[in-house]
């Protein structure tokens, strides 16, 4: 199998976080192409960013933790967002 994106602490983060963002509705699931919320989806790859940056506190460089954190925020405020509607 060849590898097309480098394994990375961001490509790692930017998974999660694409998987949450199909979640939240906010882009088409290229499957389906269609929009498709399922916030238990979302909830639980926001709460695995969450446990990434606990479990990595004092081990990131300042980069990655600077990404980490403005990720996990984003996606809190878009979760609160689309819950409401």
């Amino acid at each position: 199998m060849s590898q097309t994106l480098p394994v990375t602490f961001s490509t790692l983060v930017l998974s999660l976080a694409s998987s949450a963002i199909l979640a939240l509705g906010l882009e088409k699931n290229p499957h389906t192409d269609k929009f498709e919320k399922d916030l238990d989806v979302a909830r639980f790859n926001i709460d695995m960013l969450q446990l990434l940056k606990d479990k990595t506190k004092n081990n990131l460089s300042e980069d990655e933790k600077q990404f980490l954190e403005q990720v996990t925020s984003d996606l809190q405020l878009r979760f609160v967002s689309a819950s409401k509607g």
